[in-house]
């Protein structure tokens, strides 16, 4: 899933070479994608993009006349840039993975693609960002907030750090994969409960998320969109590593699966050496 780096880095790369041009059409292959019918998406057609920002997770496309093209990539979602396009030939709805596309006056533009058959990308065409329920309901930004800000939303919710961490509501932009690596760095198990983490371990998880999510956004802004999904895994310690050495102390990394998803940690890293119990209700490591 595309995590706040990644979708920082997309929003860099569409001002880069989007910004300035007007869009020639707007095709729908996907109709469940489309999550808003006023503004139609014909709308948009001759309208000058004018900028790419990040709201969390959500990527923001911005054109003149105030209208906004409001993207949650979800898990399987990506964008593809494409410098010119080998047909003219409008999509069929329904076939391949495209879900959108937006062709642009020089002959580049971009698709929105979703792989798998859990289709989640959302895509909404609004005047106001804030008009999403998604981005309406965002905590502060992750890599934004300073510690006050930070430790007041951590401690705003009770329950596990992992769930607490990824709960837009409460901090924006992180998932599954970067707050593995933010709690291995430091050195807290993804299941402590927030209400019992000491100053010490807050100031420590707020580091570590400034430095987890930094690096990552220094690695990724700049790279080509075909790239990025590469760069997040050459950078990733823990998450995705299940059976590898833990890089700092050589541990096996050990993995919790859960229904659909799993997170992987250090246990003598994170849990003092214990192993958590691979089960959802386990009574966990604190």
């Amino acid at each position: 899933m595309p995590e706040l780096p990644e979708v920082e880095a997309l929003a860099g790369y569409l001002r880069e070479r989007a910004v300035g041009r007007c869009v020639d059409r707007i095709e729908v292959a996907a109709i469940s994608a489309l999550k808003t019918y006023d503004p139609a998406p014909e709308t948009v057609t001759g309208r000058a993009v004018v900028d790419a920002r990040r709201h969390g997770k959500f990527l923001d496309v911005a054109f003149d006349g105030g209208l906004h093209l409001v993207v949650h990539l979800a898990r399987a979602g990506w964008l593809h840039y494409r410098e010119a396009f080998g047909s003219t030939v409008g999509l069929r709805p329904g076939k391949g993975p495209v879900a959108l596309r937006v062709r642009l006056d020089d002959g580049s533009g971009f698709d929105l693609t979703e792989a798998g058959t859990q289709k989640k990308l959302a895509v909404y065409l609004v005047t106001d960002p804030p008009q999403v329920p998604g981005v309406a309901k965002l905590g502060p930004d992750a890599l934004a907030a300073d510690l006050p800000t930070f430790a007041e939303r951590i401690r705003s919710r009770r329950g596990q750090v992992k769930g607490v961490l990824t709960d837009q509501a409460v901090l924006c932009g992180i998932g599954n994969a970067y707050s593995d690596e933010i709690l291995h760095a430091a050195k807290l198990s993804p299941f402590a409960l927030t209400d019992r983490l000491t100053d010490d371990q807050v100031a420590a998880l707020h580091t570590a998320t400034r430095a987890v999510l930094g690096d990552a956004v220094r690695r990724s802004v700049g790279q080509r969109a075909a790239e990025l999904k590469g760069e997040k895994r050459s950078g990733l310690t823990v998450h995705a590593r299940t059976g590898l050495p833990c890089p700092v102390c050589g541990d096996t990394v050990r993995e919790v699966s859960f229904a659909d998803s799993s997170l992987q940690y250090c246990p003598t890293c994170q849990t003092g050496g214990k192993p958590l119990a691979d089960r959802r209700l386990s009574r966990l490591v604190r």
